[in-house]
């Protein structure tokens, strides 16, 4: 794209991107060398010094976790209301770390400067002689992308171990009625269901580890059941744990409410899955018409066409 015959306006936009993302780089990178120079200054001496060299790959990736984390962490401090959310939604995805929150926020701010950095020096590049309104465009869309990318991700990993879980609630509650039923105490049954189903749901398997641990540690049942139910993030969870309170507060059996609750349960998935197979031929039209009819047409028609072109030669 030539400059100088480009819309002044667009020009100085340019500059004033250029120069923002330059200034944030800078201040970043400045935080990031103040912030390592104590660290580095503590392992000049000694045999950790000497081990340096054998682990630099290590240290490259706790020097690039420890800049997003302290970075998130000052974004965190400017606006504390969001981190108890994105704490949230960061556990429910499987990122249960203290240190989680902070180095979120600390790579969706690389990810904008990634995206200005690739919007200022590698777009005009791949985009040489191109309408400025290309240029704008491919500009927006790495924009977007950074600011959604992250979120996104995270949405998604959330969304599969959602699955897992609602998945494999049903089995849980079956295991765990057999269990009380057989007459263990619904903590050890708690603790001898995470044994089974570790191998076919694995993410379920460690919430119900930290809900094991949690009750270990003298946790009251109703808070660990309520933890737990936040973690899973799940309104069946949820609803277990009222159920589980209420049947503690007022004495009635829990082999019983389990089992009401697991037939309810798998109701509900049996009631899922019919849901989808009768959305199944709704959703396969679209690939029947684009797809398959007009193969089909083509097999039905080209022959007599074939034929009929050999005859009109022919004649």
């Amino acid at each position: 794209m030539d400059l100088s015959s480009a819309d002044p306006s667009l020009v100085l936009l340019l500059g004033l991107m250029t120069l923002g993302a330059l200034a944030a780089a800078a201040v970043a990178v400045t935080l990031e060398l103040r912030a390592g120079a104590k660290v580095r200054a503590r392992l000049s001496d000694g045999p950790v010094a000497a081990a340096r060299p054998k682990a630099a790959v290590n240290d490259l990736t706790a020097g690039l976790l420890g800049g997003l984390t302290r970075i998130g962490g000052r974004i965190a401090i400017q606006d504390p209301s969001q981190v108890s959310v994105t704490r949230q939604k960061l556990i429910q995805a499987g990122y249960t770390s203290r240190e989680a929150v902070a180095v979120y926020l600390g790579a969706r701010f690389a990810a904008l400067i990634a995206a200005a950095v690739l919007s200022l020096t590698v777009a005009p590049l791949v985009l040489h002689g191109s309408p400025p309104a290309t240029m704008a465009m491919a500009c927006g869309i790495l924009t977007l992308t950074a600011m959604t990318g992250p979120d996104r991700v995270l949405a998604m990993r959330r969304g599969k171990r959602q699955q897992e879980y609602r998945d494999g609630f049903p089995d849980m509650l079956d295991l765990l009625v057999a269990s009380v039923e057989a007459g263990l105490s619904l903590d050890a049954g708690v603790a001898r269901v995470t044994d089974e189903l570790e191998r076919r749901y694995p993410n379920l398997a460690e919430n119900m580890v930290f809900l094991t641990l949690e009750l270990r540690a003298g946790r009251s049942r109703k808070e660990a059941w309520a933890s737990f139910a936040d973690r899973l993030g799940m309104d069946e969870a949820r609803v277990l744990a009222t159920m589980l309170r209420q049947a503690e507060e007022m004495g009635t059996s829990l082999g019983e409410t389990l089992s009401i609750f697991s037939d309810d349960m798998r109701t509900k998935r049996m009631l899922r899955a019919e849901e989808k197979a009768m959305a199944l031929p709704a959703k396969l039209i679209v690939p029947l018409i684009l797809f398959i009819f007009p193969c089909l047409l083509g097999v039905l028609i080209l022959p007599a066409a074939f034929r009929v072109s050999q005859t009109m030669h022919g004649h």
